[in-house]
């Protein structure tokens, strides 16, 4: 079996994460020529096409095994350095740039409960990098080898992985006091709720259309939108009368006591079912993750959906 040059395997991971040759050259701290020659020698050296040149720069399917390669080689990194640390304490602390260690995570997640749950392994100095997406797509970075774990929905184990259920985030639909004063003052129906709009992260967010669906039993709606990318950005918009959001309870918590924001659909409540993944490998980093983050689940969300 070929080895691989653990510099040209950082140089494609740094293509692929930075989307570009320059910006990959400044990470590596090398010139542009350098980082494609590096390139050029690994492609070389595998026979196939490793990196498709288009906006945005994607991996081939060759290009994808060798990134999850060097993201488990990384991970074996962080382990020894975790073990050396332990061994030889020293104010050095943290890995080199290039070897972060990366998760997906829904955006709620993060906005809610997540954070918390990487506290303390931030405090040692783990090397982190938190990638966003919905909690539909995550896996899709794990799939990609992109990412060693993952938040999701997806309740099958991915091949080569493990899974542990976190637990479901309840979402509910809320909109600010004057908000539903004006638009909605006997709350959401099922007659009146194409008339106000609702908030979404992006195109692909269907979670307010899922709430009334479910919540009026409904097969398909179709929704007036409002897009903001943020957990906390949709909670503002709410604030602020801009339409109504369909948000984790957890997060509209204080908002619901204090009277600011109210619920539109008393009694509905849309429950989200949380899974962890993560490579199926020995290694003491992914065992503090998965104990982080489902010690953290059990104590923010609920048991079964």
């Amino acid at each position: 079996m070929s080895t691989y040059d653990p510099a040209a395997l950082e140089c494609l991971a740094a293509i692929v994460e930075e989307g570009g040759f320059e910006r990959a050259a400044q990470r590596l701290n090398v010139t542009q020529s350098a980082v494609s020659q590096r390139l050029r020698a690994l492609e070389a050296q595998v026979g196939s096409v490793l990196i498709v040149r288009s906006r945005p720069l994607r991996p081939t399917s060759a290009g994808q095994l060798l990134l999850k390669h060097t993201k488990q080689m990384r991970l074996l990194r962080a382990d020894l350095e975790r073990d050396l640390q332990e061994l030889a304490p020293s104010p050095r602390g943290g890995g080199r740039e290039e070897e972060r260690i990366s998760i997906a995570i829904n955006a709620d997640s993060i906005a809610t409960w997540a954070l918390d749950a990487l506290h303390d392994l931030v405090r040692q100095r783990l090397p982190l990098e938190i990638i966003v997406d919905d909690q539909d797509f995550t896996q899709e970075w794990l799939r990609s080898g992109q990412v060693l774990g993952c938040v999701t929905t997806l309740k099958q184990a991915l091949r080569g992985c493990k899974m542990v259920p976190l637990g479901a985030m309840h979402y509910v639909a809320v909109a600010s006091a004057a908000y539903a004063e004006k638009h909605l003052p006997g709350g959401l129906t099922a007659h009146n709720f194409r008339e106000v709009s609702y908030l979404s992260f992006n195109r692909k967010d269907d979670m307010a259309a899922e709430f009334v669906a479910r919540a009026f039993g409904l097969k398909r709606v179709g929704l007036n939108h409002l897009f903001v990318p943020s957990s906390e950005g949709q909670l503002h918009a709410v604030r602020a009368s801009w339409a109504v959001g369909v948000m984790p309870e957890l997060l509209v918590r204080s908002g619901l006591a204090d009277g600011s924001l109210v619920d539109i659909a008393p009694g509905q409540s849309l429950p989200i079912q949380l899974c962890w993944h993560c490579w199926n490998l020995e290694s003491e980093v992914l065992d503090q993750l998965t104990q982080a983050l489902t010690e953290a689940a059990e104590r923010s969300l609920t048991a079964r959906a």
